[in-house]
């Protein structure tokens, strides 16, 4: 049988107590898979958008008490960061596996973003009705497009262009115990095939013809 890619361990670290045993933990078994797939789709992304794309790890280096609750890496064409820009990100929550495009509230372009997006609303009637849209990256709670609907990503849209702190997430969430189970091939086939529908969605979040 082939060896899966996530482990139950990779889930259960973010159930360990105290910040130091926690990133214990995730530097050692969450971190060199995120590098892993950091290196992978750094590279695809190079490729369909043109554009050289970097990979940011997450770190969680300002944190001084509270352990991190969820752990990711994200791909951005720019080498020292990618929170002011819309980004797509790979990531472990205790409870799910996420594969996303986001723009969050550091984004000072995420006014002209959230109005291009709702000028081209058909774009989400494309994607599978199990995608996910979010408005808040620290929560791990997402609503399907099945339950929100159009009007609900108008909602979340319209807050991301008129609310300071508005921030607008879609793609995939994928229980821990599907997860668990997907082989290296599946879940690379998995994440290609959540980016290639996203890519419109990105265009339209940059503004690439």
């Amino acid at each position: 049988m082939s060896k899966t890619f996530w482990q139950e361990k990779d889930f259960e670290v973010f159930q360990i107590e105290g910040l130091e045993n926690r990133m214990t933990a995730l530097i050692e078994n969450v971190r060199p898979k995120f590098e892993e797939l950091g290196k992978q789709y750094s590279l695809y992304f190079s490729g369909v958008l043109g554009d050289e794309f970097f990979s940011h790890v997450a770190k969680h280096a300002r944190r001084s008490v509270n352990p991190p609750k969820d752990s990711w890496v994200a791909f951005a064409p720019y080498k020292r960061g990618y929170k002011a820009l819309p980004h797509f990100q790979i990531g472990l929550w205790g409870t799910h596996l996420f594969i996303i495009v986001a723009v969050i509230y550091e984004a000072p372009d995420k006014v002209a973003i959230a109005e291009r997006l709702l000028q081209q609303m058909s774009l989400f009637k494309k994607l599978p009705d199990d995608f996910i849209v979010s408005g808040d990256h620290m929560k791990p709670e997402a609503s399907s497009l099945r339950e929100v609907n159009q009007e609900g990503v108008e909602e979340l849209l319209t807050r991301l262009r008129d609310v300071k702190k508005g921030e607008f997430l879609v793609g995939r969430h994928i229980p821990k115990e599907e997860a668990v189970k997907l082989t290296e091939k599946e879940l690379f086939d998995l994440v290609e095939n959540t980016f290639e529908k996203l890519l419109p969605i990105y265009k339209t979040m940059t503004n690439i013809k």
